[in-house]
């Protein structure tokens, strides 16, 4: 089964698929998380310390190939795993961060969601901007503005793909996130299983 989280920054995506893999493992499933990073908080890192700021396209450029090639690389493992994949992250979000910045979609990645292995559910942690953006400043690696996460959540809204997200309400506190996606995790493993002819 692969479920793949989405949502801006500060939505509590990598806590919510670390606990979801760890609570797995604990009640004796096979499970593997995965992360299809792009590099953007070491390059927001860096911007900040050199006082600079990347062309957006550079940033698209760079953030959309190291994508690319962990999500490849993520399904190439998936593929070889019975039981529980977890992807923190999936090219879903490179699309929203080109919209959110005024790029066009290109062809590439919606081709390559609609050509790659498709996820059991998409379930994108939706969170209001102001707490997203209190998180990500409480945990103080890396710095995202209030109107770029407000962006982004829009682009998000905006793709064709959002519709057929699995919508989680993630304003709440860690520990209720992951039981709502243990919930919706759940759902997706009964109806997946075969019925049983008596």
């Amino acid at each position: 089964m692969l479920i793949v989280l989405t949502g801006i920054d500060g939505s509590g995506k990598s806590t919510a698929a670390r606990a979801l893999v760890h609570a797995a493992r604990a009640d004796g499933e096979n499970a593997l998380l995965l992360s299809n990073h792009a590099g953007r908080r070491s390059m927001s890192v860096l911007a900040e310390r050199l006082g600079i700021r990347w062309p957006g396209r550079l940033v698209d450029a760079v953030e959309t190939t190291l994508r690319v090639a962990n999500v490849l690389v993520s399904h190439a493992r998936a593929s070889r795993i019975d039981g529980l994949v977890v992807m923190d992250r999936h090219l879903h979000c490179q699309l929203a961060l080109r919209a959110a910045k005024g790029l066009r979609r290109g062809r590439l990645l919606p081709w390559l969601i609609s050509s790659l292995p498709e996820p059991d559910a998409v379930v994108h942690l939706d969170v209001e901007p102001a707490l997203a953006h209190e998180r990500i400043v409480a945990r103080g690696t890396d710095s995202e503005t209030l109107a770029d996460l407000v962006d982004l959540r829009d682009a998000y809204r905006s793709m064709p793909e959002y519709p057929g997200f699995v919508q989680l309400d993630a304003d709440c506190p860690p520990a209720e996130v992951v039981a709502r996606l243990k919930r919706i995790v759940h759902k997706r493993i009964v109806r997946a299983k075969p019925a049983v002819v008596v």
